[in-house]
């Protein structure tokens, strides 16, 4: 397969200076004898050629997917709320209370991850909408406990809640085990103005805590304080849909812009991202405000005008993947596609591509790594005709 850099209108909206392959956020050129180095090793590198099947069918907003030891995967529908699991190319709902679920809009059944240790504890995590004891309803993540034979799971904790909702618009919400054990959480605004910047609410944040008690990750900037902002690991976010942690142990994530501006940002203890949509939901203003008080952190990449709808992202890993290998893989709802982007290492852009074989699909949803390396995808198209991928280079 010959290489594809997006084209030349596309790439002016995405990363707004005189190439793609030579520049990073906001149109700093990408200068100087060591990024011109990891360029030249990144552009040496083959573009693989890509091998895609579809594992999964019939499936209606499937939200995320992971891979169990021994290669079965786990996957969650957001609106019909299920968990289901496709072992041995059969796939199977597991017992798992669906009803408990708020489904409302872009919120239900979202994020999932798997636990590190799922070979001795079988435990999994979901973000998800709930109703709360008032009547009311929020988001929230819990723990469960798969049985051995994936049928049941059962619940062992809710460990964070209080997430705002509104109509259901920007619920989030992803989640990662990182490799220090935390688990980091990527929520939504809920549209609501004065979450993004409120430190004392969790919509429109970054959050770390302890995967098994639910305490706040003691490294949280306000890990000591009494409120919710002990769980608050970065702030100023619009919605997030996607994050990442790269092999050298940053953690990055992918965010949903307005009309402008989706952004990929590498995340920074305490770091404000500058999102303030105030008075009201305005969402006219920059999702960086540096008019704000105090330094706000620009994003690595943005999409530019219009915007591309970014959704899940994960890192690729391996050296079968050629010049992909390390690059983030963003999926796009909107835009239907997959970016490819490769960083140096201090998170400087470097190059975007977007394999012609990943556009045919529809809109993308998540794109999640396999134990071996391969990359899942979701699509989010409706109507019982989303897929799962499974994508791997020849």
């Amino acid at each position: 397969m010959r290489r594809v850099l997006l084209p030349l209108a596309l790439t002016l909206l995405m990363v707004p200076t005189t190439t793609a392959a030579h520049a990073s956020y906001a149109g700093e050129k990408a200068t100087g004898a060591r990024t011109t180095a990891v360029h030249h090793q990144v552009a040496r590198k083959p573009m693989p050629k890509l091998k895609i099947s579809t594992v999964v069918r019939h499936l209606d907003h499937p939200w995320d997917v992971k891979t169990l030891p021994g290669g079965t995967l786990i996957f969650t529908q957001r609106d019909r709320a299920t968990l289901s699991v496709l072992k041995k190319g059969k796939v199977r709902k597991v017992e798992f209370p669906s009803s408990s679920v708020w489904v409302s809009g872009e919120t239900g059944l979202m994020g999932l991850e798997v636990d590190p240790n799922f070979a001795d504890n079988h435990r999994i995590y979901t973000c998800q909408g709930g109703f709360t004891g008032t009547g009311s309803h929020d988001v929230h993540v819990t723990a469960w406990t798969l049985d051995a034979k994936l049928r049941h799971a059962t619940m062992d904790k809710e460990l964070v809640g209080g997430f705002p909702t509104s109509s259901g618009r920007h619920g989030g919400c992803r989640l990662i085990v990182t490799s220090d054990g935390s688990l980091l959480v990527g929520t939504g605004d809920a549209a609501e103005g004065t979450n993004p910047e409120n430190l004392d609410s969790l919509g429109g944040k970054t959050l770390r805590l302890d995967r098994f008690t639910g305490a706040p990750w003691p490294s949280n900037p306000y890990a000591g304080a009494s409120g919710l902002r002990r769980y608050v690991h970065t702030y100023g976010h619009r919605n997030v849909q996607g994050v990442a942690e790269r092999a050298d142990g940053t953690l990055w994530n992918v965010e949903q812009g307005t009309y402008r501006d989706d952004e990929v940002n590498l995340l920074v203890n305490c770091g404000d991202y500058g999102y303030n949509p105030v008075p009201g939901y305005n969402e006219s203003v920059p999702m960086t405000d540096q008019s704000l008080p105090g330094k706000q952190i620009k994003a690595k990449w943005r999409s530019g005008n219009p915007t591309l709808a970014t959704s899940g992202g994960s890192f690729v890993n391996g050296a079968k993947w050629g010049a992909l290998n390390g690059a983030l893989a963003v999926a796009c709802l909107k835009a239907s596609r997959v970016l490819f982007l490769s960083l140096d290492a201090k998170g400087k852009l470097l190059r975007v591509r977007q394999p012609r074989e990943l556009r045919q699909y529809g809109r993308i949803r998540q794109v999640s790594s396999s134990q071996n390396g391969d990359l899942l995808i979701t699509t989010d198209n409706g109507g019982g005709s989303d897929v799962i991928l499974r994508v791997s280079p020849r």
